[in-house]
């Protein structure tokens, strides 16, 4: 049997710790890893994305079966346990390296993109226009170990609490038909 087919996603939507604990219980997705993309310093460290300086956004790159999901779907939610409305900034979390931003690897991927988000502006879900950035795929520098599946990690932080659990919660909620419980996802 031939090796089973995977694709990548690599989105910044703020804080990459929320959108790792999502990804990481949505259905056909195999692996996801917290990062940085987009800056022009080589192997930048959290603290010198964190300092504004490297240009790059804070990121998940997500591997996925696209035989049990869609790279649309991926989007779906992506533009739901986010908001695409507010440049640089997420609730609390200010700076251009939360800015929401899509890597798209190829033609098929930027069309699929484009596509969503204007199925979500006709929707009508936001009531500001998005701001999400299209960009070719940048370099993707893997996160310290210590932000790699964070929420797992650490969820009796104040910021798992305050920010991280609601939006886990509401994907839960919103997309209860692409959850895979912890215990059987991977």
């Amino acid at each position: 049997m031939a090796e089973q087919e995977r694709e990548a996603a690599v989105l910044g939507g703020g804080c990459f710790w929320c959108l790792d604990a999502v990804y990481r219980e949505l259905r056909g997705v195999t692996e996801v890893v917290s990062g940085y993309a987009g800056g022009h310093v080589p192997n930048p460290s959290y603290e010198a994305v964190c300092g504004k300086e490297t240009g790059h956004a804070e990121v998940v790159r997500v591997s996925f079966d696209p035989d049990q999901i869609s790279y649309a779907d991926i989007l779906r939610v992506f533009f739901a346990i986010h908001d695409p409305t507010t440049k640089d900034r997420q609730g609390a979390d200010v700076g251009p390296q939360y800015r929401s931003v899509i890597f798209y690897e190829d033609a098929g991927q930027e069309a699929t993109a484009r596509a969503v988000m204007a199925e979500i502006e006709a929707a009508g879900i936001w009531d500001a226009k998005l701001v999400t950035e299209l960009a070719p795929a940048a370099t993707f520098w893997p996160a310290e170990p210590e932000h790699q599946d964070y929420f797992a990690r650490n969820p009796w932080s104040g910021y798992c609490r305050a920010v991280v659990g609601p939006k886990v919660a509401k994907f839960r909620k919103q997309f209860s038909g692409l959850f895979v419980p912890r215990s059987s996802a991977a």
